[in-house]
């Protein structure tokens, strides 16, 4: 046997690994039943008639990305955790989940990431209709932030 492929074969065996779990670690759970999410969320924040914000995105999407840093770790992190339950939907290269997406009239041709906050009823109460996250990157931690504060403000408050 050559030589030259069995010293290749732990190589290929790594990267492929670490490519792997990469796509593992996204914050998009490509696995995922997005209905049962979405249903499971619901359930959750009826009790307290907290709203649930579904955040439409795919761990390809650098743009995507950005947001749910900002939501878990930036200036809109305690906004968002201790107002809202907050699902995440995977919409692969926009062929996953459009049943989803068609339900709650997410304009995927205008980018993701893309948002939808629902009452615990299931009703929308915002949708991004103009791509206003799919630049996140540009918007960065803060404007985030004024986004989700500006569209939080208009949604109603938790009685």
């Amino acid at each position: 046997m050559n030589m030259k492929v069995v010293h290749a074969w732990p190589l290929t065996f790594c990267v492929l690994f670490a490519l792997a779990a990469a796509a593992a670690d996204g914050p998009y759970n490509e696995a995922a039943d997005a209905k049962l999410e979405i249903k499971r969320a619901l359930t959750q924040a009826a009790p307290a008639n907290t709203p649930v914000i579904v955040v439409f995105g795919a761990n390809w999407c650098g743009d995507c990305k950005m947001l749910d840093s900002a939501m878990q770790h930036g200036a809109s992190a305690p906004l968002l955790s201790r107002d809202f339950k907050i699902v995440k939907v995977n919409v692969g290269r926009f062929d996953t989940n459009l049943d989803v997406v068609k339900l709650y009239g997410v304009p995927l041709d205008k980018g993701i990431p893309a948002v939808v906050i629902l009452s615990p009823k299931n009703e929308v109460l915002y949708v991004t209709k103009d791509g206003e996250l799919a630049n996140a990157r540009k918007l960065g931690d803060d404007g985030i932030y004024d986004f989700f504060k500006r569209v939080t403000a208009a949604a109603p408050a938790k009685k």
